[in-house]
C-alpha cells in the first residue's frame, strides 16, 4: 500500500488523512496492548468501555442526553464518545465499526448498502410551549388559537415538520412561520424569547419548563416523533447500546403511554372547572365540530342531570389548564 502519511507544510512535516487515520487506530493499538499486558498481570486496566454514539442531527440534546444517561450511570459505567451528522453518512460508519450505534429519529434508508437493524426505543406526542404571557392568551382555544400565532418550526427536510404539516392541514390551521431550523437546540434557543410558539417532544416537556423558563400551550399525541437504535447487531450485545435501549423503553418512553392530559371540562353552571381524563382507545370526530354547550375545545357531548357537559376526545389534543 503507497500512501502518504505526511505532507510538507513550510519547513516542517504534518501528516495527512490517512496518517491521521493511522495515528488514531496505532494509538488505540498501543493502549490495547497495555491494557492487555495489564490484565495478564491480574491488574485491572481503570479504563471503561468504549461506546462510539452516532447522533442524527434532527435528534433534539435533551432527547440524545436522557437516552446516553443510563449508560454512564449503570453498574459499569463506558466511555461515550458523540459524532453529530447527517443519518446516512453515520449509518456508513457502522460498516467500518467507527460507530457502534445511530440514534436517530427515523429508520435507516433502505438504499444503503449496509446491513443494519433498526431498534424502535420508543415514540413521543408533541408540546407547544411559549412565553408566559403568550402561552396564557394561546392555551385557552388550543389548538385553533394556533392558527395566525407566530411559531418556530423544524425545517422541511424534518419527519416532524412533515408531520407538523399534516396536522396543520387536517386542523385547518396556517401558523406564521417566524423562523425554521435544522437544529432543534437551536430553535428552542430562539423560542426562549418566548416571543413565538415552539414545538417539542413531550417526554422532554419537564427539561424544557426547568430549563428554558417557558410554558405549556397545549398538546397533541397526533404529531409523533420516534426514536431508534441502528445497530449492525440484531440482538444488542453491547452493554452500554443495552443499557440505553432498555431504560427508554421501561422508563423513559413508558410515561407516555401512561400519560394523563388535562381537559377544560365547563360544567352546568357555566363556570370553567378542570377534570384529568386518561387518553384510552380513539374518537373520529370533524375538526370544526361544535355544539350549542358552548364549549371552545373538540369533544363529544354526552347529557348529564341538568344540561349538557362536553366529552373531550381521547387521543388528541388536551389543554393545560392556567
Amino acid at each position: 500500500m503507497e500512501e502518504r502519511l505526511f505532507q510538507r507544510q513550510g519547513r516542517t512535516l504534518v501528516l495527512t488523512d490517512i496518517g491521521r487515520l493511522v495515528d488514531r487506530y496505532a494509538s488505540e493499538i498501543f493502549t490495547a496492548g497495555s491494557e492487555l499486558l495489564e490484565t495478564l498481570k491480574g491488574r485491572p486496566s481503570g479504563r471503561a468501555p468504549r461506546l462510539a454514539v452516532g447522533v442524527a442531527n434532527a435528534v433534539p440534546k435533551l432527547v440524545v442526553y436522557r437516552l446516553l444517561r443510563p449508560a454512564t450511570e449503570g453498574a459499569e459505567p463506558v466511555q461515550i464518545t458523540c459524532s453529530e451528522g447527517d443519518p446516512d453518512q453515520l449509518v456508513a460508519q457502522l460498516a467500518t465499526h467507527s460507530l457502534d450505534v445511530v440514534i436517530s429519529d427515523m429508520p435507516a434508508a433502505p438504499h444503503l448498502r449496509v446491513r443494519v437493524f433498526n431498534h424502535l426505543l420508543g415514540e413521543s406526542g408533541t408540546t407547544f410551549f411559549a412565553g408566559k404571557p403568550l402561552a396564557q392568551r394561546l392555551r385557552r382555544r388550543f389548538p385553533r388559537s394556533l392558527d395566525g400565532a407566530p411559531m418556530l418550526l423544524p425545517t422541511i427536510n424534518t419527519s416532524v415538520r412533515r408531520a407538523l404539516e399534516q396536522w396543520f392541514e387536517t386542523e385547518g390551521l396556517r401558523p406564521v412561520v417566524s423562523g425554521e431550523f435544522e437544529d432543534p437546540a437551536l430553535l428552542t434557543t430562539f423560542g426562549e424569547s418566548g416571543r413565538a410558539v415552539f414545538p417539542a417532544p413531550t417526554a422532554i416537556e419537564g427539561e424544557v419548563l426547568r430549563s428554558h423558563g417557558m410554558a405549556v400551550v397545549g398538546r397533541t399525541s397526533t404529531v409523533r416523533e420516534r426514536y431508534y437504535a441502528i445497530s449492525v447487531e440484531r440482538r444488542l450485545k453491547h452493554a452500554g447500546v443495552a443499557a440505553i435501549t432498555n431504560a427508554a423503553r421501561t422508563q423513559m418512553f413508558r410515561q407516555q403511554r401512561k400519560s394523563t392530559h388535562q381537559a377544560h371540562l365547563p360544567p352546568t353552571d357555566g363556570k370553567r372547572s378542570t377534570a384529568s381524563f386518561t387518553t384510552r382507545g380513539c374518537a373520529t370526530l370533524s375538526a370544526r365540530h361544535a355544539c350549542r354547550c358552548g364549549s371552545g375545545t373538540r369533544h363529544r357531548c354526552v347529557k348529564r342531570r341538568g344540561g349538557t357537559a362536553p366529552l373531550p376526545v381521547p387521543n388528541r389534543e388536551s389543554l393545560v389548564t392556567p
